[in-house]
């Protein structure tokens, strides 16, 4: 990064206004328990019928993969308009920026489409005919979660990659302009690739299969943009033979890791059952969910978590981030190890082998207690808990005192600080 980036103002915005927005950004995340928590109760009464006719609004909608209520919903959808307001107040002046006001915008542009997209969500009731209904759920299952939440997550790896100094400016902006002609077009189309029962011509299917594939080619080669950076992070000081300080090194690493696992969660495993005459069969069986998992955690996560890193390192002085490193490393390890074993261990075999049984004996024999409780399958699923364990032991890293302490003293408040803090 050059000596002008560095004295350039904030990426994301100059507007402090702290006080006002943590007012706003703590009201959203009491929203966000409310939805949360109220969702789950109201799915578990609606489920054991102790809601009567207010089932559909605050129990669970009764279609799989979209279950809360849409009193929920609604909630929901307030919240992420907050949002996309609170970020259009703090990151609307960088748009000014005549040298780096195209990247703000687009940030801006892909934080709309979160509530934009949602809007399909409301588009069928209770009494909807299954087609359309599978039509629109869909549209959130795939295009909303997979599509232009991956779509913000590559922006904002772009945007710290940019700032970070590991990628140019051209670089950033052409892959998001990439993954955003994707998602729109190719995104679109690939959200067919679940409608199996809807009656969908066969071109269809095969040009839905494709083009949802395509969707992690952009990450993936931001990624591979920016792997000479870790050559760097592992060198050494030509003059004094000591290792060479990053100060953002283990943001970074996580960056690397939601690459790596957008490609294979998302790349390797997602193309596996998109496949059509493959998810025709495999639906609903443990490759789902393993793809589900590595794909979720492995991009979704692991891009929190950098966000969170960068963060902290951005606020602290190289004293100070010397205690929390050493958790920050474990929680790297810890996820990534964590979540390898858990998808090689147990979600990738106990998927080839359910397959294996409906191709043997019918999707309604592989999905019943007579498949699922035979002696093997239970063992394949006990074969998460070392993952499991892994991950919750990381979870315990991070309650230590220290960087509770650390925490508490800061006063950290990340969403602020990500789009606050100036480069040091």
């Amino acid at each position: 990064m050059s000596a002008e980036d560095c004295c350039s103002p904030p990426l994301l915005g100059k507007k402090r206004n702290r006080g006002d927005r943590r007012k706003w950004i703590s009201i959203l995340f009491w929203a966000l328990v409310l939805v949360v928590g109220g969702s789950l109760l109201g799915e578990i009464f609606g489920i054991n019928q102790l809601l009567g006719n207010l089932w559909f609004w605050f129990g669970h909608q009764g279609w799989e993969y979209l279950d809360l209520g849409r009193g929920w919903q609604v909630l929901l959808a307030f919240g992420l308009v907050i949002w996309v307001i609170l970020l259009f107040r703090s990151v609307g002046p960088a748009i000014k920026n005549k040298e780096h006001g195209e990247i703000p915008l687009l940030f801006l542009l892909s934080a709309l489409t979160i509530p934009l997209f949602y809007l399909p969500a409301f588009f069928f009731g209770s009494a909807t005919q299954y087609s359309l209904v599978d039509n629109w759920r869909f549209w959130i299952i795939h295009l909303w979660v997979e599509g232009f939440f991956e779509l913000f997550v590559t922006v904002m790896v772009a945007v710290t990659f940019y700032r970070l100094g590991m990628v140019s400016r051209a670089t950033a902006t052409r892959v998001i302009y990439l993954d955003a002609i994707l998602f729109l077009g190719a995104g679109i189309i690939g959200t067919g690739h679940h409608w199996y029962w809807t009656g969908q011509t066969t071109l269809n299917m095969s040009l839905s299969a494709l083009f949802s594939a395509m969707e992690v080619v952009p990450l993936t080669l931001l990624t591979l943009d920016a792997w000479d950076f870790i050559k760097l992070s592992k060198g050494k000081c030509d003059i004094c033979g000591k290792e060479i300080s990053i100060p953002h090194k283990w943001a970074f690493y996580f960056l690397m890791a939601v690459g790596f696992w957008n490609f294979v969660g998302a790349g390797i495993f997602g193309f596996l059952i998109n496949l059509p005459i493959v998810s025709y069969f495999e639906v609903g069986t443990m490759l789902t969910p393993n793809h589900g998992h590595a794909a979720l955690m492995g991009a979704f996560g692991m891009e929190a978590v950098a966000l969170v890193v960068l963060a902290c390192r951005q606020v602290l002085t190289d004293e100070k981030w010397a205690r929390p490193e050493k958790f920050v490393r474990v929680s790297f390890f810890g996820l990534n190890i964590g979540l390898a074993l858990m998808v090689i261990g147990s979600l990738f075999p106990g998927g080839v082998l359910q397959l294996r049984d409906v191709l043997m004996n019918g999707y309604w024999h592989a999905r019943g207690l007579d498949y699922l409780n035979q002696g093997f399958v239970r063992l394949i699923e006990w074969c998460r808990m070392p993952g499991d364990l892994v991950l919750y032991f990381w979870e315990l890293s991070l309650c230590d005192r220290d960087m509770h302490d650390l925490y508490k003293y800061e006063k950290i408040r990340f969403v602020s600080i990500v789009h606050d803090a100036e480069t040091t």
